[in-house]
């Protein structure tokens, strides 16, 4: 494909377009104040929402949101099987926060190496990567029978899976056109369909494939492992508890099913956003181009264009500094390894930039820290709290795993107001996520205090729909807030510390556990209140402006 110097204009194929007279762009007032950077990003923005939701766009939002649906796939099958994983390996309460913990210390490096590499090695390949990840160690899961093989292979599914959230909201925001952001709340809704999933599958494998009677021997009492006991006793053994390996293996297979759909049914190309700020700006015309043509339509992007811009920040700044910028063209590529290290820091200074992004930036960590503290006592101890109290009042396991189903169900309308919420001006995404966040910690607290059947279910949902709601603002927003050069790694160094938290969390969890029914859910409660006080002191002018 050929283009002419003079007219910006591509010649051949049929993407023929022209750029706009070079004052209409490089004279424009938006443009003003912008780095060279921004000012490309913001033709990049333009020619998307000229696009409106195209089915490159849709493509993307389905894929990206199945990325959310393995997280909380993996996250609520854990709590799941851990009970019937128990009961047939021996372990104690407390060692059963090890699960949660081995698994939250995957997500924890994952979020971590992900969040970074995928600014700097690029989205498309972490985008498949770590769903590849997530299925290799997924599928071997249910086979080890002791605990220590198990918790092994945990650690390595959280590795894969921890890269999913912050990645997977990148993409989408990068795609997306301006007016279409609600959308990325919107993903949310995939993370209550991952847990119902999981639910499910949990009630069709685990109690139909359970030790005895809904784990219980024939004289009415729990079974013990089969190392518990002696020999020729009744116990819990493998054969006759392979439940909740079915469910894991079963799990596994569907993130091998999401990998073939991103790596080989669909053609994903790199950001434009990231090409730009790498210097690759032919690349970048040509992700448009494939997008424009994806979706039925002529790309108006052209080299000439960045060019011309290219073109004009160097003559602003013949004159002075002469240090090496973001989104330079073609000279950022020659440049030497030394100043490409220099172009590395400046991207990390971004997220300490001024004092307000100072701030911005510890009350995120501050948030995530406490909303994953909060929901990973909730989701991994939710399950055996809710056993123990249907238990005491004659609930069976078979009941107990029909409610899992009802209550996360409630997280889709749940993620749907956070949306709408999403959608008000200035104040939309800062106020929903403080009621939110107040109304889940309050129902924390309401579980605690009350013991019915009606109560284990309605309350759990209400628990349910405001986490669902304000995660899907939190995990939609972060990504808004910060420029393309640094979002990948702001959103996965935020994540990092919530799952910092999810790692030590479970385990205070589980040794209150074994000591109170109730003591979990004030140690959760207690940390999300910490958000709703992180929230209001946001500063309010990084919520839902324009995106670069």
């Amino acid at each position: 494909m050929e283009k002419s110097k003079e007219s910006g204009e591509v010649l051949g194929g049929s993407h023929e377009a022209k750029a706009p007279p070079y004052h209409d762009f490089v004279n424009d007032p938006e443009m003003e104040g912008l780095t060279l950077y921004e000012k490309k990003a913001l033709l990049v923005n333009r020619e998307l929402d000229s696009h409106g939701m195209g089915k490159y766009q849709w493509h993307i939002f389905f894929l990206c949101g199945l990325g959310y649906f393995i997280d909380l796939l993996y996250a609520q099958a854990f709590g799941l099987v851990a009970p019937a994983m128990k009961q047939e390996l021996g372990f104690s309460t407390v060692a059963e926060g090890d699960l949660f913990s081995s698994f939250n210390a995957g997500l924890c490096a994952g979020a971590f190496v992900w969040g970074f590499l995928v600014d700097i090695i690029g989205r498309q390949y972490a985008f498949n990567l770590t769903v590849l990840i997530s299925s290799i160690f997924g599928l071997c899961l249910g086979a080890p029978s002791n605990y220590s093989g198990i918790l092994v292979l945990t650690a390595f599914v959280g590795f894969g899976v921890g890269g999913n959230i912050p990645i997977d909201t990148t993409i989408t925001l990068e795609f997306l056109p301006q007016n279409r952001r609600f959308l990325l709340a919107m993903l949310s809704i995939f993370q209550p369909l991952g847990v119902v999933v999981s639910s499910g599958l949990a009630y069709g494998f685990v109690p139909k494939y359970a030790c005895g009677t809904g784990g219980l021997g024939a004289d009415g009492k729990l079974l013990e492992a089969c190392s518990k006991v002696a020999a020729g006793a009744p116990c819990c053994d493998k054969a006759n508890n392979m439940g909740w390996r079915y469910l894991l293996f079963t799990i596994g297979a569907i993130c091998l099913f999401v990998f073939i759909l991103r790596f080989v049914v669909f053609n994903f190309q790199e950001s434009p956003k990231y090409l730009l700020y790498r210097g690759k700006d032919e690349k970048a015309v040509k992700v448009l181009q494939h997008v424009a043509e994806f979706n039925g339509r002529q790309s108006t992007v052209t080299m000439a264009m960045f060019d011309a811009l290219t073109e004009e920040d160097s003559s602003i700044r013949s004159g002075g500094s002469e240090r090496p910028i973001l989104a330079a063209g073609s000279s950022q590529l020659k440049l030497s390894w030394g100043e490409k290290l220099k172009i590395e820091f400046e991207r990390y200074k971004l997220l300490f930039s001024n004092p307000t992004m100072t701030r911005l930036t510890i009350l995120i960590w501050i948030t995530y820290m406490f909303d994953y503290w909060g929901f990973s006592i909730a989701g991994s101890l939710l399950p055996q709290i809710l056993l123990d109290k249907g238990r005491e009042i004659s609930v069976s396991t078979a009941t107990t795993y029909r409610n899992y189903v009802i209550i996360y169900i409630c997280g889709i309308p749940g993620v749907l107001v956070g949306a709408l919420m999403y959608g008000v001006p200035l104040v939309g995404r800062q106020l929903g996520m403080i009621v939110s966040s107040a109304l889940m910690g309050v129902s924390l607290f309401l579980f605690s205090a009350i013991n019915t059947r009606a109560s284990n279910v309605g309350i759990n949902i209400m628990e349910y729909f405001f986490q669902s709601m304000f995660n899907a603002i939190l995990y939609g927003w972060t990504p808004e807030a910060y420029p393309a050069p640094i979002r990948g790694t702001a959103c996965g160094v935020a994540s990092f510390w919530g799952r910092l938290f999810s790692i030590v969390a479970p385990k205070i969890g589980t040794v209150l556990l074994a000591q109170n029914t109730n003591g979990p859910l004030y140690l959760a409660g207690g940390g999300v209140f910490v958000c709703t006080v992180s929230i209001a002191l946001m500063p309010r002018k990084y919520m839902g402006g324009k995106s670069f």
